[in-house]
């Protein structure tokens, strides 16, 4: 006798699922057949009845009617196409959040994307008609802001720490203070890409204290560079000690050894007249002899994922004609975006108005309050199921930059009457566009410091939805 969950069994309800060709008869499928690719429609449709196939058996919704499965494989199709990448609300507070894409591009960026739907002058001289040089207007600008004699852009920062040894430290000893072997997100560790680049690392000092004389004992005629790396995710406190550029650069004098600088981060402008703790900057590195400086242009320059190598034009040079360069080059979005954030730091009084990153940075704590007082407002003029307060919370800039310091910020604190934070904060996820919020103490959080200008509008609707969704009787 067959066990009677056996899909084969007449008792099984999956036996009574329609066809595919009685599916494409209905008035819905039919619509989605008159306006889109075949094909398309009759995958969705099987992943509809695929749906069904493999959830328990011996419910009545496991086989729906025909009118209902008709309306599943539209919401399958509407699914499908749904673009992968698309605009959220940030509401957690996190400025340069990774899952988000970390920064948010400036307008002049976003308009200068939206302008190459032609051909453009990537590669070539409109003067002269021949070959042109890539990215000539953003090395430009990194020069003209960093002072440094060129520059060089590649498709982040760990591929720019990695050219730079590859083509100027291979088979030679690049060395390393202990407490800078960084490990960031995706397990990438600074000794694997020392590795991966043909260098020898060598270890100085202790995870909380190196010393001038820590370098100068492991200084050896295979020497090819003093690699200082700034802890940019992280700090080590208390009891401890570094070795600053300008001490690397003294210590190692006339010799040919390179005095490298992985900066991470990358800030072109001084971090405290924004109310911040000082961050190294590139320009500050250079001053201080660094024959090279690396560092992201995603973080606190605030532009399209980039890893940017400025300093001594001849070094600049032979990592150009490394065969990795064009393995990392990037392509012409991320060379326009990042051009025209660029150009914003040529008028660094203007960045907290024309930069997403710096006005969300230096949004006063009062006009958060009254933002969040606003959207609370609006939230409870709602009623029904839904309960929600403003208090005080902390925002992060993210991002790995600036692990240490918080952003005092006020938050809209939501829950529906009924339903599980994590259950609203899925609803929300769910909406269009999508909101990301925190959850804490079992009630949704929004922090307002990151929600951008004309969102609110959104966020309301979207909890009317879910509103409106309880209210439906069971």
């Amino acid at each position: 006798m067959k066990d009677q969950t056996d899909p084969g069994t007449e008792s099984d309800p999956r036996r009574s699922l329609p066809s595919v060709s009685a599916l494409l008869d209905t008035a819905p499928v039919r619509e989605l057949l008159a306006a889109h690719p075949r094909r398309m429609v009759v995958d969705a449709i099987r992943r509809a009845l695929g749906a069904c196939r493999t959830g328990p058996t011996g419910g009545a919704a496991l086989s729906p009617g025909l009118a209902e499965l008709a309306e599943r494989v539209v919401a399958c199709f509407e699914d499908g196409r749904r673009e992968r990448i698309r605009p959220v609300i940030n509401g957690t507070g996190i400025l340069l959040h990774t899952g988000l894409g970390r920064a948010v591009l400036p307008k002049p960026a976003v308009e200068a994307l939206a302008r190459l739907d032609g051909c453009c002058n990537l590669q070539i001289d409109l003067e002269t008609g021949r070959r042109g040089k890539r990215h000539d207007m953003a090395e430009r600008l990194l020069c003209q802001l960093t002072g440094a004699e060129a520059a060089l852009v590649v498709n982040n920062n760990a591929a720019a720490t990695m050219l730079v040894l590859a083509s100027l430290c291979a088979g030679r000893e690049v060395i390393v203070s202990r407490g800078q072997l960084i490990e960031i997100g995706g397990s990438y560790r600074l000794p694997d890409c020392v590795h991966q680049s043909g260098a020898i690392l060598v270890e100085v000092g202790a995870t909380n204290r190196t010393h001038p004389r820590d370098y100068a004992q492991a200084i050896s005629e295979n020497t090819a560079a003093l690699l200082h790396v700034n802890p940019s995710n992280y700090r080590i406190v208390g009891f401890s000690a570094s070795v600053s550029i300008a001490e690397l650069v003294a210590l190692k004098g006339d010799s040919p050894i390179l005095v490298i600088d992985d900066l991470g981060c990358g800030a072109l402008v001084n971090l405290e007249e924004y109310g911040l703790p000082h961050e190294p900057t590139v320009q500050e590195s250079l001053a201080a002899g660094a024959d090279l400086v690396c560092f992201s242009g995603d973080k606190l320059i605030g532009g399209p994922q980039s890893g940017i190598i400025v300093g001594r034009k001849a070094l600049i040079e032979r990592i150009r004609k490394h065969p990795l360069t064009r393995m990392l080059r990037v392509g012409k979005l991320t060379d326009v975006a990042l051009e025209h954030t660029l150009y914003l730091f040529l008028e660094p009084e203007s960045l907290c108005e024309r930069h997403p990153t710096f006005r969300m940075l230096c949004l006063p704590l009062d006009r958060v309050q009254a933002r969040a007082e606003a959207l609370c407002a609006a939230l409870a003029a709602l009623g029904g199921p839904l309960d929600c307060a403003v208090e005080p919370c902390a925002g992060a800039m993210g991002g790995g930059a600036l692990p240490d310091v918080t952003l005092p910020s006020a938050a809209v604190c939501a829950t529906v009457r009924g339903m599980c934070a994590e259950g609203l904060a899925r609803q929300l996820r769910r909406n269009e566009p999508p909101i990301i919020s925190q959850i804490r103490d079992e009630r949704v959080v929004l922090d307002l410091r990151t929600v951008l200008d004309g969102e609110q509008a959104a966020i309301v609707a979207a909890f009317q939805h879910i509103v409106e969704r309880a209210r439906e009787p069971r």
